[in-house]
């Protein structure tokens, strides 16, 4: 059976997938790197996003970090402001 995670999106991200929550398949471990790669396949204007970040659970989460269907992950993308 094939799960997947939900995963919002905010700023820029959201703009460019149209919506503020899309689904990643999980197959196997799956990390935060897998996620974005994923994303940047799917949404490719994100590829051209320098500095996204990731937080599952509340917390900044590293490339390496795993993924499960009941994590709450957020793609944080760069802020500007003034």
């Amino acid at each position: 059976m094939h799960q997947s995670l939900n995963v919002l999106l905010f700023g820029i991200t959201r703009d460019i997938a149209g919506k503020s929550v899309v689904p990643f398949p999980l197959s196997g471990m799956a990390t935060v790197s897998d996620l974005l790669d994923y994303l940047k396949q799917a949404y490719p204007p994100m590829a051209g996003i320098s500095s996204l970040l990731v937080a599952v659970n509340g917390e900044y989460a590293e490339p390496a970090t795993s993924l499960t269907a009941t994590d709450e992950v957020a793609i944080i993308p760069p802020v500007s402001g003034g």
